[in-house]
This record gives C-alpha cells, structure tokens and sequence, in this order.
C-alpha cells in the first residue's frame, strides 16, 4: 500500500527537523523520515559541538517556535574579535555598536536538538517515520515513490510530489538522484570540547588563526567556553591520545591568554574536515539543504547558519503552492540560495586559504586588512551584519532592520 504526502524530507537532523517544523507552522502536511528514535535527551543525531547562531539565525527560531524551548540555555555573543597569530591588528565587532543586545547566541548542538524535538512533538500536520531510512527512490507520474524502511525491517512507500535530501553530507537522496558534487580536502580534523577559563569571558568569542589552523573560543553558560581547534590531519591521532594536562597546554599554546589560563577540557570529539558542494541544489521534483546541499569549513560557524535559511527558503516559497514540486518554483529556489550559498562557501574557503597559509609576505597585508576593517566603520558594519546572518534575498523570518 502506498501513502502519499506533500512533501517528504529525509533526515531529521538540525535542518531537517528544523524544515519540518516550518512546513507544519505554515500548514503543510509533511512526513519526515528520521534514523533516530526521537527521544528528548537521548538523541544521538545530536552531538557535543558548541553552535554559534547568528542572530539572523535565532529570529528564524524564534518565527518557527523553536527558541522558546532553548532560550534559557543559550549564551549571547556580545563581541567578537578575530586576529591572526604573527601578525598585528585584529577586527573587533560588538553588539552595542549595532544597535542590538547580542550579535548571535551560543548553544551546544544537543540542547537545539532538544528544542527541535520538543516543539516536533507540538506538529499536528507532521508525520513521523521514526527510526526509519530511505532506501529507494523510483521516478513516478509527477512526483517520486520513496521506500521507507522502518526498525521492523517493513518498507512502505509513499508517494510525494516533493522530495528533500536533509540527510547530511554523504547524503543518499543526493546520491540516488545521481547528482555530482565538488569535494575538497583540507587535510586537517576538528577537536571540539568545553573548557574552563580563569576569567569570565562575559559574552566574548574569539576566533584566531594560526598557521596549523583556526581557533575558535566561545562563550558557553555556567562561565564555560566552547574550544574549536582544528589540527593538521597527520597530528589528529596524537592530539585524540593526549590526558587532559596536555590537550589543556595544547589549547593553551595555540588559543593564547586572553581568558587567563584554560583547563578541565570535556570530552573531545574529533571531525574530519572536508568541503562538499552539490552541483546543482535541485534536481525533478527534489531539492537538497543543508549539508547535503554544502558541507562547508567550520571556520566563522557557518554550517547550520546556512542550512537554516535554506530550510526557511523553502518553506516560504512552497507556501501557498498548489504544487511543491513545480519546475519553476525550485528554479526560483535555487536562484534565491545562489548568492548566499555561494558567498557562503567562498568566503570560507578563502579564509581558511589565506589566513592559515604560512607565508611571510602576507602578513603585512593580512594586517593591513584587518586594521582597515577595524578602523572603518562602514566596512565593519557591513561585515558586522553579515556575521548576524542577514543576506540579500534572505527569507522574511530571519530579516530584521538594524542601524
């Protein structure tokens, strides 16, 4: 027997939850397929990272009722401050000189899921098919029959005009639509964890680069900090097996004393880092978002950021639409997400190029960049709101008129 359904999202992760929740708030029946059993607090899709949402970022939650149920854990970011290591001059940006009471907000990764999953559970038109994975997808008239497999090993199939691929960077829907991607790897793994400071770091987050990486230092609740460290790929095996002394000086050594000393490090997960771009983000009757769309460099946090405004993209302009699926409708799509995706990508890609490449003769002029986006308002407000997320052409949840 085949069911049928709008729209059927595979992945139930951060933005395909998150895409969910925005099809049931605007009255869209949907059904998400979801490899988790969601159970809140014991969610395993959700892991360890400390997330830095944008402040365009948190005005999407709070459209779609998310942030109700993650305020309370959440820590603003009140300053930002990027340097370099070696060279002089760094780009200080604040809230106060924008106008707002934060330029973005920290959350870890398991507290959002958690959030997602309690106002999941308040969708009346959503349905659920947990835990269960797409196995199949055929061609039909004027949409696609998905094979959806359950934990009692019976597949069902149902058919939906619109099929999105929500499902992560190897994502199969990606796959099985046959559509290329670019990879890149930057030969280097990611170590996340939460540290403690000697000193308060009252709402500052640090991003500093280093010729072996970048370094980011959040502000966690509780007078923690989130540590994003990245190391060279050859180092990762050696940096996993250190106690907690070492991986402590290790942080030290590369993050520097701006917050006095840094110990008790958390448990430690490491990521390979790679960069994965789709060809196209559309294909018949199917789109993909997030990171099955991009996988981008961790650098400027800028992963989930992204996936979200392609969520709330689509959520918007399928809305009202008497056919999801429509040729026309996902050009427009791709057309809205290209300047954003693209620059998204692109700036990534080049900071990570540019400021960790040990090279003498481009510190003077990193420098020099750095002191003339600090020291030039217009330039610093521009990049300043950039950093909250707001783009051209964003959708209407996340917009907000600042100074």
């Amino acid at each position: 027997m085949t069911t049928s359904s709008p729209i059927l999202i595979a992945g139930g992760g951060l933005v395909g939850a998150s895409l969910a929740i925005a099809l049931d708030a605007a009255g869209i029946p949907a059904v998400l397929v979801e490899a988790a059993a969601p159970r809140v607090g014991e969610q395993p899709s959700y892991d360890e990272r400390n997330l830095a949402l944008a402040r365009a970022t948190v005005n999407g939650l709070k459209a779609i009722g998310v942030w109700d149920f993650a305020a309370d854990r959440a820590t603003p970011i009140v300053h930002i401050r990027t340097s370099r290591a070696g060279d002089f001059g760094s780009v200080r940006m604040g809230a106060a000189d924008e106008g707002v009471d934060a330029l973005g907000w920290t959350l870890p990764a398991r507290e959002l899921g958690e959030a997602l999953l309690r106002r999941l559970d308040r969708c009346r038109l959503l349905t659920r098919m947990a835990p269960a994975r797409v196995d199949a997808i055929a061609a039909a008239d004027g949409g696609w029959t998905v094979t959806v497999t359950g934990s009692d090993g019976i597949a069902r199939e149902v058919f939906t005009p619109l099929l999105v691929g929500a499902d992560g960077t190897g994502s199969g829907v990606r796959r099985q639509l046959g559509i290329p991607v670019r990879e890149h790897d930057y030969g280097q793994s990611l170590f996340v964890c939460t540290m403690t400071p000697e000193r308060d770091p009252q709402g500052r987050a640090y991003e500093r680069f280093t010729d072996a990486g970048p370094v980011a230092v959040l502000p966690l609740a509780e007078r923690r900090v989130g540590v994003v460290l990245t190391v060279d790929a050859a180092q990762a095996d050696t940096v996993a097996t250190m106690d907690d002394a070492a991986f402590a000086a290790f942080a030290q050594a590369r993050f520097g004393w701006r917050l006095g000393r840094l110990s008790r490090p958390g448990k430690r997960s490491p990521y390979l880092i790679r960069r994965v771009a789709a060809d196209s983000v559309v294909g018949d009757r199917a789109v993909l978002v997030g990171n099955a769309a991009q996988t981008v460099h961790p650098i400027g946090a800028q992963g989930f950021n992204l996936g979200l405004r392609d969520a709330l993209t689509l959520a918007e302009l399928v809305t009202g639409a008497t056919d999801p699926g429509d040729a026309a409708l996902l050009r427009e799509y791709a057309r809205r997400r290209a300047p954003d995706r693209e620059g998204t990508m692109a700036m990534s890609h080049a900071l990570v190029r540019l400021a960790c490449l040990e090279q003498p003769l481009l510190g003077p002029l990193r420098s020099l960049a750095m002191l003339t986006l600090d020291r030039v308002p217009p330039l610093r407000h521009a990049l300043s709101r950039r950093g909250m997320g707001f783009r051209a052409h964003a959708p209407l949840a996340v917009r907000e008129t600042t100074p």
